[in-house]
């Protein structure tokens, strides 16, 4: 689909130009020791924690972000407001204060299409758009209070994933693996699974920013040949391991040389350190993205036949993630299939745009939460679903909703999250916060907390000042806590 035809422009193809390849590269198997020889901060090996003890036991020991891009309706989907239904059509700025919009096109008070219905011993009102994911309402732990800073979809994903809505920070995976290193020495900690387009503000969303090269995103798309180059070009083990043996003799020799001393400098050793890595990767990779080896059940659980195709995609994302997590991934991340629509982002169109977004995830998201529990795996698996805001309860022009920073919706599900919980309350339009306002440096602090880290103490010394995921925000969200 054309570029010009989303009014926020969002949408990038994959990159073709030698520039945007080399910079897609940096997250990828191939760039990996390219980055680390760039890197000229202290590099550290993933399997050397940051916190080598955990400042409080842990809950969960893996995370699976859902990353919603575009902005999921918060009152489409998990914020009911009758109000809406009772005020359609009038002008929202009789009713309150309206915020500048990105595009300056305010409609009247746009009520819901789709119809809420309570589920579960908890009774947590959801809408017709997620029958599968409100099945597990009594696991999740439903926050209607998140706010973020930023209106435009660029710098608020920054945000969610770096905690700055600044270019270059490191991503809240990047930070993870950190923090507590891996617990697989053939993966990566940190994984992307690349469902369709890449969003904006592209590839710096999983960056690893000013940490070594070693904490960076591997982007995977969910399919066998999901990763480039995976597959060994010399025709034995052993010839590879010889060139590899004779790569890192040299450039160890390099840096005694240059230095003087009989440890390499940290760029060499990050670099020599990511070589090894994508060695070993060379006999997990193909092992973890052939799904030929799960049942048929399995697979049509997740939605892997059915007849819509983003469903499809987002079922072997998450059937990604689950192997993922079965295999010791610290932190894995999932973006969303192209549905022909500018994903979450429906300035027009509201009904049809959010349906096709929702119709590719619900039955996937509903069977990973399953399958995780079958697997006694929920328990030390943290889920989180979230978008980057939320959208306005009035309509842009007369179908669609703009952007909406002061409030909107996300959920938590496993390992130590309180389920069948709501928290936070919005006013009685959805539009801003009126009870338990949360920001982004919130919910990092409460990823962390359930990891057994303390946002505070998780720190790396970059231009002359320790820096945190949160800066100098964030409390932890102790009303999700088990």
């Amino acid at each position: 689909m054309a570029f010009s035809s989303y009014p926020c422009r969002r949408v990038r193809p994959d990159p073709f130009s030698r520039r945007d390849f080399l910079r897609q590269a940096g997250c990828g198997f191939g760039g990996m020791a390219a980055a680390a020889l760039l890197h000229q901060e202290a590099a550290r090996a993933a399997s050397q924690p940051a916190v080598p003890v955990l400042h409080h036991p842990p809950r969960a020991t893996s995370v699976i972000f859902l990353y919603m891009d575009g902005g999921v309706s918060q009152v489409d989907a998990f914020d009911p407001k009758p109000r809406l239904e009772a005020d359609a059509g009038k002008n929202p700025r009789d009713l309150f204060k309206v915020d500048a919009t990105q595009f300056n096109n305010v409609g009247s008070v746009l009520p819901s299409p789709w119809k809420f219905q309570q589920a579960g011993e908890s009774g947590i009102p959801m809408s017709d758009l997620f029958p599968h994911i409100r099945e597990h309402v009594d696991q999740l732990a439903m926050i209607r209070s998140m706010t973020s800073e930023f209106p435009e979809h660029t710098n608020a994903n920054y945000f969610l994933h770096t905690g700055s809505g600044l270019q270059g920070r490191p991503s809240m995976g990047a930070w993870t693996t950190y923090g507590l290193g891996s617990e697989n020495a053939e993966l990566p900690g940190y994984m992307v699974i690349n469902g369709g387009l890449i969003p904006p503000g592209g590839l710096d969303n999983f960056t690893n920013g000013f940490l070594p090269a070693t904490f960076q995103g591997s982007v995977v798309k969910p399919n066998p040949n999901g990763l480039a180059n995976v597959q060994p070009r010399e025709a034995t083990q052993a010839h590879q391991r010889a060139k590899l043996d004779l790569a890192r003799s040299l450039d160890r020799g390099f840096a005694q040389r240059i230095s003087g001393e009989a440890d390499a400098p940290d760029a060499l050793e990050s670099a020599i350190a990511n070589q090894e890595l994508a060695y070993r990767m060379q006999t997990q990779v193909p092992d973890l993205l052939d799904l030929s080896d799960e049942t048929t059940l399995t697979k049509q659980a997740y939605g892997m036949e059915a007849a819509y195709e983003p469903t499809k995609i987002f079922a072997a994302e998450c059937l990604l993630a689950r192997r993922m997590v079965e295999r010791g991934v610290r932190f894995i991340e999932l973006t969303c299939p192209n549905v022909g629509a500018d994903r979450w982002d429906q300035h027009s169109n509201l009904r049809e745009g959010h349906a096709n977004n929702a119709r590719a995830v619900d039955q996937p998201v509903a069977a990973l939460l399953a399958d995780l529990k079958d697997r006694g795996l929920l328990d030390s698996t943290l889920v989180v679903f979230s978008g980057e805001f939320g959208r306005t309860p009035f309509a842009q022009g007369s179908d669609g909703r703009d952007h909406n920073p002061q409030a909107f919706s996300m959920w938590m599900a496993g390992g130590g999250v309180k389920g069948g919980t709501i928290v936070g309350a919005t006013d009685d339009y959805g539009y801003r916060v009126v009870e338990k306002k949360f920001m982004i440096h919130d919910l990092h602090a409460t990823m962390l907390h359930l990891l057994g880290i303390d946002h505070e103490q998780l720190t790396y010394r970059f231009s002359g000042r320790d820096i945190r995921l949160t800066d100098v925000y964030g409390n932890v969200i102790t009303d999700v806590l088990a």
